[in-house]
């Protein structure tokens, strides 16, 4: 028996045998081709094609992020850069085979260097040559494997078309040796509930047919596990799905002290998904969705149809709003695409909308003009709260809250995402009426290591204590101001870093919807004493994996099963 450890998403466990994902298809030859440059030209373009509706199909048939993620690669496929980039290869005499594999892979290292959300394409993009690559020689794209039972799928990482419709009946759990707890990988198996524990280094000398114990809980991979262990697995299995079924409740501690549980959401139609499975609220609605797949703003009408059909799904409750967050990393034509060498520390977020003053006066105006026509519903209308992204400084903080309250938004908010607005929490939150800490970027920057950025993955870990020191001093300027502070970032979704948070001074924690039973659960067993505990044990460590295993052990000290 040996352990392989890892970051495990979410509580659950399951067990089974081990199916390797196949390796990618080996790289074309650089040779002549036998073909006349418009007759690979056809090829390609035929291929190009097949794939990008294929994308479009999957996408659709999978729904939520999975889809959106889907339907930027088939643009992807066809983005007229790379076609040039194709056909100037063909045109030298290259195989279609060829033109694309090479095309691609200097595109996906632009990418790569770009870093950020263009960054994070990169590895999107690698997808996508493989599929046109395998129409073009006539095989099946390499995918997930159909060993003909049920299966623990393990993987170097998966694409997002392969995760997004992984056969659940079929896929016991999932174990990738690349990745990180807010890759997409991780993001895709949180929503779709699937056992996953990911970076499990490892992985790599796992044998197909092998059996293995999967404990996300835990973060371990047991190999070549004992009758009893087996049998312990199974039963926890069986207590969690009992437990998962059980009537929902709002989020609390053991000791009775609320935690509201809240959903993230990136468009309005999520919202119904949201509620069934117990959101009590939004903690965090991205608007960009309006305006990533637009060459133009949205008219004021047209944002003020969405955040309507937002608000009154949720009658009665909170709804975080987040002002538009896009820039140099998402260029936008009409906010700025202009090159910057770094665009993590350019003009995104705040800095974006205060240079493009109108887009962020006519979204705070068709917000104000939703929460208008919401306040005949019959349950109560929602209670609508907007802030800004990426603020840094108090003067950004004044900017913002000022702008909103002339627009009539009566709870007006900040973003912490950087270090600055962390440290500077005392005097922010005297400002603003809330903070939301969007953990991915305040990791991000704390540890100086792109979150879209392959080889820097393993900095990115919301667990360092450089992390929750911050978060502690923004509790603390919460709890002294008398402000609510919470968290939406991918942090929340962990269940025992949730128990953390709110040791550290989250009051509100918001989640994929499909985090929200496992969180709930791993509330109730611990009072607000004993998360303080919690907390300060992580505290104390050196490093993130020191951190987690100093919270589980203080965890266990009190007896609790979510501590693995």
């Amino acid at each position: 028996m040996a352990e392989l450890r890892g970051v495990g998403i979410g509580l659950g466990v399951a067990q089974g045998p081990v199916a390797r994902m196949a390796e990618p298809l080996p790289a074309p030859s650089d040779g002549p081709s036998a073909l006349s440059a418009d007759e690979e030209k056809a090829r390609v373009s035929e291929a190009v094609a097949a794939v990008a509706r294929e994308l479009e199909e999957r996408g659709a048939q999978a729904g939520g992020a999975a889809r959106d993620v889907l339907e930027a690669q088939a643009m992807m496929a066809e983005d007229p850069t790379l076609e040039d980039e194709v056909a100037s290869r063909i045109a030298a005499g290259k195989t279609g085979e060829f033109a694309v594999f090479d095309a691609f892979a200097s595109f996906r290292d632009q990418l790569t260097a770009l870093g950020g959300y263009l960054g994070e394409r990169a590895a999107d993009l690698d997808d996508v040559a493989q599929r046109v690559i395998a129409r073009l020689r006539g095989v099946p794209a390499p995918g997930v494997p159909d060993p003909g039972h049920p299966f623990v799928l393990v993987a170097k990482d998966l694409a997002p078309a392969d995760t997004a419709l992984l056969d659940l009946d079929k896929v016991l759990a999932l174990i990738t040796s690349d990745g990180g707890p807010t890759s997409h990988t991780a993001i895709l198996a949180r929503e779709k509930s699937i056992v996953a524990i990911v970076g499990v280094a490892a992985a790599k000398d796992l044998t197909d047919g092998e059996e293995v114990i999967v404990d996300a809980a835990a973060g371990v991979v047991t190999t070549a596990p004992t009758a009893e262990e087996l049998e312990r697995a199974l039963k926890r299995a069986a207590d969690r799905a009992a437990q998962a079924s059980a009537p929902l409740t709002p989020g609390a501690l053991a000791d009775g002290t609320a935690i509201p549980l809240l959903a993230n959401l990136g468009k309005p139609e999520g919202a119904a998904e949201a509620v069934e499975l117990g959101a009590e609220g939004v903690g965090l609605f991205r608007t960009e969705f309006l305006f990533l797949s637009s060459n133009q703003a949205p008219t004021v009408a047209q944002q003020k149809e969405a955040y309507t059909a937002l608000l009154s799904a949720f009658p009665g409750k909170k709804v975080v709003v987040r002002a538009l967050d896009a820039g140099a990393d998402k260029p936008l034509a009409f906010l700025n695409d202009a090159h910057e060498e770094n665009p993590a520390l350019g003009l995104r977020g705040i800095r974006a909308l205060r240079a493009s003053e109108d887009i962020l006066r006519e979204q705070l105006t068709a917000l104000a003009e939703a929460d208008a026509a919401t306040r005949q519903t019959a349950d109560g209308p929602a209670d609508l709260w907007v802030m800004a992204p990426m603020i840094a400084t108090v003067e950004e903080t004044e900017y913002f809250t000022s702008l909103a309250r002339e627009y009539g938004i009566k709870t007006a908010g900040v973003m912490v995402e950087v270090p600055s607005s962390a440290l500077l929490a005392d005097r922010i939150l005297g400002i603003a009426d809330f903070a939301s800490i969007g953990t991915n970027d305040l990791t991000q920057y704390t540890l100086a290591a792109d979150r879209l950025l392959g080889s820097v993955a393993s900095f990115q870990d919301p667990w360092h204590p450089a992390v929750l020191r911050l978060i502690r001093e923004v509790g603390q300027a919460g709890r002294e101001n008398g402000k609510p502070v919470g968290i939406c970032g991918e942090a929340a979704a962990d269940p025992l870093l949730a128990v953390v948070l709110v040791g550290l001074g989250a009051t509100s924690l918001s989640m994929a919807p499909t985090a929200l039973a496992d969180v709930r659960a791993s509330l109730l067993e611990y009072t607000l004493a004993e998360a303080r505990g919690i907390a300060e044990a992580a505290l104390a460590a050196d490093d993130a994996a020191s951190a987690r295993d100093a919270a589980r052990d203080a965890a266990a000290a009190k007896g609790t099963v979510a501590a693995g």
